[in-house]
């Protein structure tokens, strides 16, 4: 169904949260965001606002995550002190297995960088990890909460078989994809807050389901600069649209249809997640911050009428840490 068809029977998409401003924080928790990584850039800021003045293996796990995914990062800096490092090396395991794909020339070195992290993950399990930084504090982790093997492995095995270059079949496979990432990420986070809870968890897995599309469309420009094209094919068919109109940056009607289809499907998500907000644990609520930024590409999406190629979806949002501490401050998600 068109993307035209789609809007005059279900109207606009209702993306956006309640206005922020409703209720206005206390001075002091604005001068206390103030404080965090992203408004106030130097390294004694960034120090101050983790709670570490670390060197060594936590400190290898902050920056990596900072570099590589510093809206994961602002979000662990938001997470209860007790629970803040051992969620940068859950988060710096992750990104050592995202970054494996883009940095092999061949399928084969991937496949073995794969292998040493389930064995790393077996030796943490047996109380033995290598001396790699990210094993180390992963391993702090595990045995601090007691985290599930399952999950990490979870993880590993998807990534790995991610490494074929196919675009998804259809959005269900994304879906899955998404599941046993990013879903699987944050069950792990649930862990390490202390939260057993179903509707936590249901939460947990339409959020990362919702963070796994995302991901997908905002690194589509990215990957069409490397003749490579991962939406799914289901919904490019339905639409008549090939690859090579991905390629060629084409900003037709049925392209955007397409991007309209696949954002919505990650709206829908967020909805059904927000559906259990009276069920969940506040406890929960910091493992769930990303739906933040999750909303804010959404919306900008739909501002630019779906166009994937516009510049305005590159350009980072400086207001994301005040967005997300006002967020965390009012115990919402």
């Amino acid at each position: 169904m068109a993307a035209s068809v789609l809007r005059s029977a279900c109207g606009p998409l209702r993306l956006g949260f309640a206005c922020l401003c409703r209720r206005r924080p206390p001075r002091s928790l604005w001068a206390r965001a103030r404080r965090l990584p992203g408004l106030v850039g130097s390294a004694r800021s960034v120090a101050a606002a983790s709670g570490a003045g670390a060197v060594g293996s936590d400190h290898y796990c902050m920056e990596l995550l900072r570099k590589r995914d510093y809206e994961g990062y602002l979000c662990s800096l938001l997470l209860p002190a007790q629970s803040r490092s051992s969620a940068f090396a859950l988060r710096a395991f992750n990104v050592e297995l995202a970054q494996v794909k883009d940095s092999v020339s061949e399928k084969t070195i991937g496949l073995m960088r794969m292998e040493f992290w389930k064995k790393t993950v077996d030796d943490i399990y047996r109380d033995n990890p290598p001396q790699q930084p990210v094993a180390l504090e992963l391993w702090k982790a595990v045995k601090r909460h007691n985290l599930t093997k399952r999950w990490l492995m979870k993880i590993i095995d998807e990534r790995e078989k991610n490494l074929d270059d196919r675009a998804y079949r259809n959005i269900q496979e994304l879906e899955n994809y998404a599941e046993n990432t990013q879903s699987a990420l944050l069950y792990l986070t649930l862990e390490i807050l202390g939260v057993k809870d179903l509707h936590a968890d249901h939460a947990a897995s339409h959020i990362g389901k919702a963070q796994g599309i995302v991901t997908c469309l905002r690194a589509t420009p990215y990957h069409g600069s490397r003749r490579r094209v991962f939406l799914p094919m289901d919904i490019c068919m339905l639409h008549g649209v090939s690859q090579e109109d991905f390629l060629r940056k084409n900003q037709d009607k049925n392209v955007r249809d397409v991007i309209y289809d696949i954002a919505s499907q990650a709206h829908l998500h967020l909805k059904h997640a927000r559906s259990f907000h009276k069920s969940v644990p506040v406890k929960a609520f910091p493992a769930f911050l990303q739906t933040v930024a999750l909303e804010d590409y959404l919306k900008k999406i739909q501002r630019v009428d779906f166009d994937i190629f516009h510049p305005s979806l590159q350009q980072k949002n400086t207001l994301l840490p005040l967005s997300l501490y006002i967020q965390s401050w009012r115990n919402r998600y």
